[in-house]
């Protein structure tokens, strides 16, 4: 982006994202990208203030199944760019750049705002996953005998646990009696 040549006032960017670019960020989750940025400039003379606002959607591999899941985005991002003698990112809304540079790179700010707005565990909603491979998951638990019967239950544990989205329910008291268990065994290590 020419920040340089901008005037004062207010100017507004746009920007489509795909597979390229994710590819030529050497990011090997996102296995395709329909994304739409829009970047606001206001410049007042002194500093640049830029707001991005991203919307669309990311596909990536399902951890659990292994199949597309299309993932929303819609993400914001703010930061005020100036000029300065060096290159300064130590705060987390302020950028100073150097005086030598008339260009800005937003590549990386678009890039780091769309990653952070990708949740770390990547599955389908409750019940979405292919069937099949659920179904060989399943079967794969029930061989492994007693361990995996309970880790099983413990993942479809989890599993009704990520579909509640209540975070102020009372705490499960089979989870405490686990966590009493776990906490006993690690502090006899002898």
């Amino acid at each position: 982006m020419p920040l340089k040549s901008l005037s004062k006032g207010k100017h507004e960017f746009s920007f489509h994202l795909d597979k390229a670019f994710f590819t030529n960020m050497e990011n090997s989750d996102v296995h395709d990208a329909d994304l739409d940025v829009q970047l606001s400039v206001v410049y007042n003379g002194e500093y640049y203030d830029c707001t991005f606002h991203i919307t669309g959607e990311v596909v990536l591999i399902c951890d659990r199944c292994l199949d597309d899941l299309h993932q929303p985005i819609d993400a914001a991002y703010h930061v005020t760019v100036r000029y300065g003698e060096d290159y300064n990112d130590e705060a987390d809304d302020v950028l100073e750049i150097p005086d030598s540079d008339s260009n800005l790179n937003v590549a990386y700010m678009v890039y780091d705002t769309v990653v952070l707005a990708i949740p770390i565990k990547h599955v389908h909603p409750l019940g979405k996953c292919n069937r099949q491979m659920s179904a060989i998951l399943k079967k794969h638990r029930a061989r492994g005998g007693e361990d995996a019967e309970l880790a099983g239950e413990l993942i479809d544990e989890m599993d009704s646990m990520d579909a509640a989205t209540s975070d102020s329910a009372p705490s499960d008291p089979r989870w405490d009696a686990l966590r009493k268990i776990s906490s006993e065994g690690a502090g006899s290590e002898d």
